[in-house]
């Protein structure tokens, strides 16, 4: 209980999702956390928190969260918040020339990565792209 309490009180979350996954005992921890560290780092603006149960990262809004059910692969859910965004009404338009998406709706998707190294610059154009067409 303590540890939730403090990880409440940092600036950006990482605390409380870290103390979330290391709750969860997720089998691909270390991809999760690789994952995390790239987006964090794509954009002093990102921050994460815990949201929906989950780790969720956001600049001004929520934008993306794992999908902590997959087991197999680190997949994201790349969303527009909870009610599609007026500037997400005719959807949202992303170069994924790797094949990374499965689109969900028009205004989210499912970012699927079976090598997080490897694919490393694909997720970082991905979420640059995602964040430029929500702000």
């Amino acid at each position: 209980m303590a540890a939730k309490r403090a990880a409440k009180s940092t600036r950006d979350g990482s605390a409380e999702v870290t103390a979330l996954l290391e709750e969860r005992a997720h089998p691909l921890r270390k991809d999760i956390d690789q994952v995390r560290k790239i987006i964090l780092g794509i954009d002093p603006s990102i921050s994460e928190a815990v949201k929906w149960n989950t780790a969720s990262f956001r600049t001004t809004e929520f934008f993306a969260a794992v999908h902590l059910r997959s087991e197999d692969h680190v997949q994201l859910v790349f969303h527009t918040g909870a009610k599609v965004k007026q500037s997400a009404q005719h959807g949202v338009e992303l170069d994924d020339p790797d094949g990374l998406c499965r689109w969900l709706a028009k205004d989210r998707c499912l970012v699927t990565l079976a090598a997080v190294t490897r694919q490393r610059k694909a997720l970082e154009s991905l979420v640059r792209q995602w964040i430029r067409q929500l702000e």
